[in-house]
């Protein structure tokens, strides 16, 4: 743990438990509401193919996971981490212009 929290410059285990909650919160959340996102385009298990539908709401799942993870980040008191967090990854995928570099 204490690499972990040296890796993510926090100082606390109660900070880390909460990013650890945090984490747990916006994967359920997001697969739940992957659901509903689907049935309002349209897309349900009734009419698309299986082998459409499945992959279509993985793909889903990760812009309500983005989302998610700053929303919910800031509700539990993280935000700054978050932030920080999903710019990181933004970059990582090839997507970095979507967020204003600071330097």
């Amino acid at each position: 743990m204490k690499k972990l929290k040296e890796r993510w410059n926090i100082d606390s285990n109660w900070q880390l438990f909460v990013i650890f909650l945090v984490f747990a919160v916006i994967g359920s959340t997001s697969t739940k509401f992957a659901g509903p996102v689907m049935d309002v385009l349209g897309l349900t298990k009734d009419n698309t193919a299986w082998f459409l539908y499945w992959p279509l709401r993985i793909i889903l799942i990760f812009p309500i996971y983005q989302v998610l993870m700053v929303v919910i980040g800031w509700m539990y008191g993280e935000f700054q981490f978050f932030w920080k967090f999903e710019k990181k990854m933004l970059r990582l995928i090839g997507l970095g212009f979507l967020v204003k570099d600071e330097h």
